[in-house]
């Protein structure tokens, strides 16, 4: 996605695409309580352990969310902004497609056994989900990521002053997890559907596009991000072994592990991040900001341009295709049989997805005005705009 001021980062693209297909393959594995795939098969394959990121696919959204402030810090740190045109952005940019598909929902309550019921129900969770996680298909993610966006200033302003600000951030919103887990027994829903649990991968990630350069440098840093990457797959392969997100030992789950959670995922994904953006997988074009991209790159670029169609309306189809290829065409209850089959349902989304976003993101998104603030030169400074670069 290009940004308003004309910066586009195929390589963020390529990480919202995998992010994408994580939470894909999460909701067509196991979208009623483990069907059509009960929960945790992927652990029984220890040669396979990556997959586990695939059979918790619900990681994704926390690549998403890392993403998020890795990027943002990436556009806008030192910059001076116009605070209400970058909101007035962001709505042009999420509102569209999200109240389009608010709008489905509606239409289809008006042909359920109970109409005045459940059109009064999405209503309701429409007002609720402008503080609340309850808008629908994944639609409680946007008011986290609009939690951001208003934290957004305050964050900008504590990582110019001092990168310890952030971690004093990190340190606040553990402890507050830890005390609600210790006074309510729980805390997997605080830490997965709102701010107070995601504000750690968004803080990582606005910390990862300061990590120094010579700590991603090549060799060192491609050793590094492997050996995390090797212990962040153990840790999820572990954690699904042992019931994952919907059985440890039940939902929602006691398991102080979610205390800190958010932290472990935005750890490893803000690195990966910044690894990975680094890396520059794609040719420079004129502009050193922008990266043209061919073959294998350029499809997953476009798939991550899709990302956001592909997360709200895949859950109008997801649960119906895995219903009818279990019981219609084969038995996909084994997760080794089941995935390739995700894998084929999310290429066949692709088309939807690039439709709704060049008929509904894209129209909006022209509208959108530039809000970072230049700065003006001070008198007698020269104009080397001009001048000829060696």
């Amino acid at each position: 996605m290009r940004s308003t001021a004309g910066e586009h980062y195929p390589a963020l693209d390529h990480l919202r695409a995998l992010a994408a297909l994580m939470v894909f393959c999460w909701h067509f594995l196991h979208f009623t309580n483990g069907y059509p795939v009960p929960f945790g098969q992927a652990a029984a394959f220890l040669a396979l352990f990556p997959l586990a990121l695939l059979d918790e696919g619900h990681v994704g959204v926390s690549l998403f969310m890392t993403l998020s402030g890795y990027l943002f810090a990436k556009l806008l740190d030192g910059k001076n902004i116009s605070y209400p045109r970058f909101l007035f952005n962001r709505a042009l940019r999420l509102l569209p497609l999200l109240l389009f598909v608010v709008a489905l929902e509606l239409i289809f309550a008006l042909f359920s056994a109970a109409p005045g019921a459940e059109v009064k129900n999405q209503l309701l969770a429409l007002g609720r989900g402008l503080v609340f996680p309850s808008l629908p298909h994944g639609g409680w993610s946007i008011t986290v990521e609009w939690h951001f966006y208003l934290l957004l200033p305050l964050l900008l302003l504590l990582a110019r002053k001092s990168l310890w600000n952030m971690a004093l951030v990190l340190a606040c919103a553990i402890l507050t997890r830890y005390l609600w887990h210790r006074e309510y027994g729980e805390v997997q829903n605080l830490a997965y559907f709102t701010i107070i649990g995601r504000i750690d991968q968004f803080v990582l990630g606005m910390l990862a596009c300061h990590l120094p350069r010579r700590i991603l440098r090549p060799t060192t840093g491609d050793v590094g991000v492997g050996v995390a990457a090797l212990a962040f797959c153990i840790f999820y392969w572990m954690f699904d072994a042992r019931g994952g997100f919907m059985r440890s030992p039940g939902y929602p789950s006691g398991n102080p592990l979610w205390i800190v959670m958010g932290s472990v995922e935005g750890v490893f994904f803000a690195l990966f991040i910044a690894w990975y953006d680094r890396r520059e997988p794609c040719a420079p074009q004129r502009n050193r900001n922008s990266r043209a991209c061919s073959g294998v790159s350029l499809f997953l670029a476009r798939v991550g341009e899709y990302s956001y169609s592909i997360y709200l309306l895949h859950m109008f189809f997801v649960f119906h295709a895995a219903r009818f290829i279990h019981e219609r065409i084969m038995d996909i209850s084994h997760f080794l049989v089941a995935l390739p089959w995700a894998l084929l349902c999310f290429l066949l989304m692709l088309p939807l997805a690039r439709l709704s976003h060049h008929c509904i993101e894209l129209p909006f998104m022209q509208w959108r005005k530039p809000y970072i603030i230049e700065r003006e030169k001070p008198a007698g400074s020269p104009d080397r705009s001009m001048e000829k670069r060696p």
